[in-house]
């Protein structure tokens, strides 16, 4: 048995300093201090990673805002996703050699190397806090709500993690030789588990999926029709919208350079979605109305859906030959065909005019576009803000959406159309309560679409149409009674385990003493992980 844990100690001692003897006494010194700081090092990554997972949804909102600057797609999310995984589990495997090397009573020196990568690591991490504080500020309050979707399991994983490491804190106490250090160690354990078994209390409140009653599924709104489908903001992604049964869709309009309004998102330069490059290749960094309606109606609007190094969304792979064909053949529509299409259908319209000011007559050209086509005006659902008073005296029958609660409050109106991180469970349950639809956008990802089932939406915006068209509940709910019962018996489970482990630990001690005692062996040399 010991020149097998000789053979692991050498192996863990190399990977870990990458020195194959024991280390000096001086090197031991700082070994505590290097500990803290892969432990640290550690717990700051795996934040990281779990922020970047809870911004997922938003991917292409930053991949679109990267590619307005540079001019060139690249899917910089998932690139510092990458980063921000193979950072965590550098520190996470560093931690593990660590205390594996505390078990085998190795020397807990760490090599300059790995001292070096930790630290470029930390930095890494501080100056992305900073950069998205400064740049994209407003997706912050998306960690919280990705907590809310996973505190439970969370809580869950901290019992877990909490039991699997009381062996090495029990172990710790029993090395300390004074009292103090003991009872430090034994009061600073009692809080961190007092916190993590208690936290529940919080969490029923706090997670909006443990509740008694699952409220009605949300309408879906088609965000420039059906994106992962089919080209966004094309009739072929509107077409393929209705298959998944959105109850809106949801556009950008657009006046071209002689007063037609299109469908087109990116209002600064026509290169992401279409050939404007080939097409107009002195004219590829213009913007969208220094173009007439005839010239933009020469423009390729599924080139961004074929061309992979353009691609803002995740296109699915399953189209037949035919329907590439159409993808190959699609031309940016106007805003009177979607009209038509809505009509037809029977659903309604929701969208930005990108261009609108207060010195604008977009809005006028637009009414008077949705007035001719014939459709029935409450199913406009009417967005813009800027020229809303004169829009309820032209079209009084439109649906008015308003972009903010102030704003909703302030005109006694009951359609919100907020980003998905903007209310709080409680605050869209009251507005449910006073019958206010509650439209989120852009919602994409399954966890985030059962958070706003289970918080009471009326509708989410979406990319994935087709995946939330599908589910026939959230991922997950708990009654609170279940949750309770649940948290209890883990709870007690850990704390059994943890009082089984600390009198192992207690009579191991005990019986080293005595032998020591009896034979008069010298106390074996140990290397304390907390300098105590």
């Amino acid at each position: 048995m010991s020149g097998r844990c000789g053979a692991l100690g050498i192996c863990s001692r190399g990977i870990y300093s990458c020195n194959w003897k024991h280390s000096s006494e001086r090197r031991r010194r700082c070994a505590c201090c290097w500990f803290s700081f892969v432990g640290l090092a550690t717990l700051l990554s795996l934040a990281w990673l779990f922020i970047w997972m809870a911004l997922y949804n938003s991917r292409d909102d930053m991949n679109v805002k990267v590619f307005e600057k540079m001019k060139e797609w690249i899917n910089w999310f998932m690139v510092i996703v990458i980063i921000s995984a193979v950072l965590a589990i550098y520190s996470l495997l560093l931690l593990l050699f660590a205390l594996f090397q505390y078990v085998l009573k190795e020397p807990l020196d760490l090599h300059c190397v790995h001292k070096v990568f930790l630290s470029v690591g930390v930095l890494i991490v501080l100056a992305g806090v900073m950069a998205i504080s400064l740049r994209w500020k407003e997706e912050w309050p998306t960690v919280p709500v990705f907590l809310q979707a996973t505190a439970p399991f969370l809580q869950l994983g901290a019992v877990g993690a909490l039991t699997f490491l009381s062996w090495l804190v029990f172990k710790t106490y029993s090395r300390a030789r004074r009292s103090a250090s003991r009872v430090l160690i034994m009061l600073a354990w009692a809080v961190v588990s007092l916190v993590v078994f208690l936290c529940p209390l919080l969490i029923h409140d706090f997670s909006p999926c443990v509740l008694e009653e699952l409220p009605p599924k949300p309408a879906l709104v088609g965000h420039r029709g059906a994106p992962m489908l089919a080209p966004e903001n094309t009739m072929m992604s509107f077409k393929r919208s209705l298959e998944c049964n959105v109850t809106a869709f949801e556009t950008d309009v657009l006046l071209s350079k002689d007063g037609h309004p299109f469908l087109m998102h990116d209002n600064h330069s026509l290169r992401r979605t279409t050939n404007v490059e080939k097409i107009f290749p002195r004219q590829e960094k213009d913007s969208s109305n220094n173009f007439t309606w005839s010239e933009i109606r020469r423009l390729n609007a599924g080139q961004g859906f074929l061309d992979l190094q353009n691609d803002p969304l995740q296109r699915t792979p399953s189209l037949s030959d035919t329907e590439w064909s159409d993808v190959r053949n699609q031309s940016v529509p106007s805003f009177h065909e979607l009209l038509d299409l809505a009509k037809e259908h029977n659903v309604s319209i929701i969208f930005d005019l990108k261009n609108e000011t207060p010195s604008s007559n977009d809005a006028n050209y637009t009414v008077q576009t949705i007035l001719a086509s014939g459709i029935a005006q409450n199913l406009i659902w009417w967005l813009p803000p800027v020229h809303r008073a004169d829009v309820k005296r032209m079209a009084p029958g439109f649906r008015q959406v308003y972009g903010s609660l102030p704003a909703l409050r302030n005109d006694s109106g009951s359609h919100l159309n907020v980003k998905y991180n903007h209310l709080s469970t409680k605050e869209m349950r009251e507005l449910r309560n006073k019958n206010v639809s509650v439209n989120l956008w852009v919602v994409n990802e399954r966890w985030l679409f059962s958070l706003a089932w289970c918080s009471g939406a009326s509708s989410v915006t979406t990319n994935a149409c087709h995946i939330f068209n599908d589910m026939a509940r959230p991922d997950w709910t708990l009654e609170p009674m279940l949750y309770r019962m649940i948290w209890i018996s883990a709870d007690l489970v850990s704390l059994l385990v943890m009082f089984g482990l600390f009198l192992l630990q207690r009579e191991k001690r005990a019986k080293k003493r005595a032998r020591r005692q009896i034979f008069g062996v010298e106390p074996e040399r140990t290397v304390p992980l907390l300098a105590i």
